[in-house]
């Protein structure tokens, strides 16, 4: 199917791995050029380096930490021309409210919180200026169902999954949209870490975090390839009356019990 975004220019924050890149890889499928976001230099470039090789799309890197404002604004100042800003960057640590410190919740929700939001204060007027624009936030279940052993990240994904619907709710009058994508579990180095904390915390044995995966619906966890395909679609003109939903992309594994 084809998408009708060739030739688009889309910016994907933590590109260099996990949803990030297969969300890179899937617009520059579709024949999208791609900016490439993340603080790992040497992965920005052996991804661009594949994305250019696969897919003959210009593919161009920032290097820098986006949880500083700085950095943000950098990239904006290096890439003010964007038609699609996939906010994605985000290493939010599990744990309880007694193991997390507050400098480390607030180093993480300057990551995924407030970087999402900065980076939409950057962007979102040269979308509405040129009325065309979409913005796609990649989120998380935990804002669905919060656990008590991912609290800091269940909140910061409640807050953006709101901060998502109060902006896609009244952005369309600029002609621009504002989607969220919430996965549930899904294949890639962080469902790891995050299984490998709670087997902590449950068992006192991270080496038994794949037991922290077990019952998923359809027997497996989602792929990043699942949640980067629904991207492309919600940026595309065919998810075109997207805007303020938070999709949720989990299987049914919340409808369970």
């Amino acid at each position: 199917m084809d998408m009708d975004i060739r030739g688009k220019r889309v910016l994907v924050t933590g590109g260099s791995k996990g949803i990030g890149l297969a969300c890179a890889q899937a617009f520059a499928a579709e024949g999208c050029d791609v900016i490439l976001a993340s603080r790992d230099p040497a992965a920005l470039e052996t991804a661009a380096a594949a994305l250019r090789g696969r897919h003959n799309v210009n593919v161009a890197v920032f290097a820098g930490d986006l949880g500083e404002s700085a950095a943000r604004t950098a990239l904006h100042a290096a890439h003010p021309e964007i038609d699609v800003l996939v906010n994605n960057a985000g290493a939010i640590p599990g744990g309880t409210v007694h193991d997390i410190s507050l400098d480390r919740w607030q180093q993480a929700w300057a990551l995924k919180v407030f970087g999402y939001i900065h980076l939409t204060q950057l962007y979102l007027p040269g979308m509405e200026a040129k009325r065309d624009g979409v913005i796609v936030n990649i989120i998380g279940m935990a804002g669905r169902g919060p656990r008590a052993d991912y609290i800091c990240g269940a909140a910061g994904n409640a807050s953006l999954i709101a901060f998502t619907a109060a902006l896609g709710g009244k952005s369309p009058d600029h002609n621009v949209r504002v989607v969220g994508i919430a996965p549930g579990a899904t294949m890639t180095d962080r469902i790891i870490t995050l299984s490998k904390s709670r087997a902590k915390t449950k068992f006192g044995d991270e080496s038994r975090w794949e037991e922290m995966l077990a019952g998923l619906p359809l027997g497996r966890a989602g792929k990043p390839e699942e949640i980067a395909d629904l991207a492309v679609f919600c940026a595309s003109p065919r998810g075109g009356y997207l805007s303020g939903a938070t999709l949720d992309v989990d299987g049914g594994a919340q409808f369970r019990g």
